[in-house]
Formats: C-alpha cells, sequence, structure tokens
C-alpha cells in the first residue's frame, strides 16, 4: 500500500482534575486535532476515505477474478462490487437497497461494457478449457474486473459527493463518464497488479 495510507487524523485528549476547597470535584478535557502531515483538508475526508473503500476492493475484484471455477469468479465480483458500494452508501449516510444496487451496477456495466464483458466472460468460460484455458482466463477476467470495480466505485464517489442517492442515480447520464474512467481504470488497475 502507498505512503498515502499513513495519512491519518487524531483527536488528542488531555484530562485535568481539580478537587476544589469545598471538596468538589471537577474534571476538564481539552480536545485537539492533530493531522499527519499531507492529511486532506477537512472537506477532504470523505473523498479519501472513499478513495481507500474503492482501492482496498479493487485488490478483492482481482482475487475474484483469479478464481479457477467459470461462474464462481462473477458471482464473487458481484459481491466485491455490492459490498464496495454498501460501504460507499455508508460513508455518505446513503440508504443501501441491495436490489436497487444490482440493478444500477448491471445497468451501468452490461449497457457499457457490453462487447469488452462479452469478451471476459468468453475468457471466463474459457476457464472450462483445461490450463490454456485457465491461464487465458485468470490474466483477463481479474484486470476487467478491477478496472470495472474501480470505474463503479468512481461514478458512485462523485454522484454521493454531489449529494445524490441510490434512488436518483441515472445510469444513462453516468454512461460515458463510467466509459471514461474504466479506461482509466485499466491502466491503474494493471499497476496495482504488478505492486502485488
Amino acid at each position: 500500500m502507498s505512503t498515502e495510507s499513513a495519512r491519518v487524523k487524531q483527536t488528542e485528549t488531555s484530562a485535568t482534575h481539580e478537587v476544589l476547597t469545598d471538596g468538589t470535584e471537577v474534571k476538564s478535557e481539552i480536545k485537539s486535532e492533530v493531522k499527519a502531515q499531507g492529511a486532506p483538508a477537512d472537506g477532504q475526508w470523505s473523498i479519501y476515505r472513499a478513495e481507500a473503500i474503492i482501492r482496498r476492493n479493487v485488490l478483492w475484484a482481482l482475487v475474484a477474478g483469479v478464481l479457477p471455477v467459470p461462474v464462481v469468479d462473477f458471482v464473487a465480483i458481484e459481491g466485491v462490487q455490492l459490498k464496495m458500494l454498501k460501504e460507499l452508501t455508508d460513508l455518505y449516510g446513503v440508504k443501501f437497497t441491495q436490489n436497487i444496487a444490482k440493478t444500477l451496477i448491471g445497468s451501468l456495466i452490461s449497457s457499457t461494457l457490453s462487447v469488452g464483458m462479452g469478451a471476459t466472460i468468453g475468457m471466463g468460460l474459457v476457464k472450462f478449457v483445461p490450463v490454456i484455458g485457465t491461464t487465458l482466463g485468470m490474466v483477463s477476467t481479474p484486470l476487467m474486473a478491477g478496472a470495472a470495480t474501480n470505474a463503479l466505485g468512481k461514478v458512485f464517489m462523485m454522484h454521493f459527493e454531489a449529494g445524490g442517492t441510490l434512488l436518483n442515480f441515472d445510469p444513462n447520464a453516468m454512461r460515458s463518464y463510467f466509459r471514461s474512467e474504466f479506461e482509466k481504470s485499466k491502466e491503474t488497475v494493471a499497476r496495482m497488479q504488478q505492486e502485488k
């Protein structure tokens, strides 16, 4: 993990106890916030935390994509993406509904990546072919899964930062942004794979 993960916001508390002449005890606490060098500004903490959630789930999607059993890998990837969306809704205080989340994710991915995902599904199914099929599937599926998970996370982070919810998310309006993020994510995920 990068040095960015070392950024921490701490609250230091110092307590003092005094006993007054009449025998009453007085407690006072002084709180001071200390930020590590290079930490984001106060308004940026939600973005920083959202990016950490996205990165962690991209790594899980990479692992899910390597699963050698066809179909099981796609179920695992979908589970990772739903988990990520749940974590993002929790962060932003947005109500999470699993059925709506599944529909939104499916709509966004299927309409945008139909050809690319079709190829990935084909590569995933080629895992049925012993040795060669498994190898080919284990190379392409993680990259596509990680890139799609990263792009989904970025799209929903932007939507939630703007005050959106799952109920007012419009996949049709977000397709071009998702495509753009997906293309950038391929390079990002490829670098992440090399770091592992």
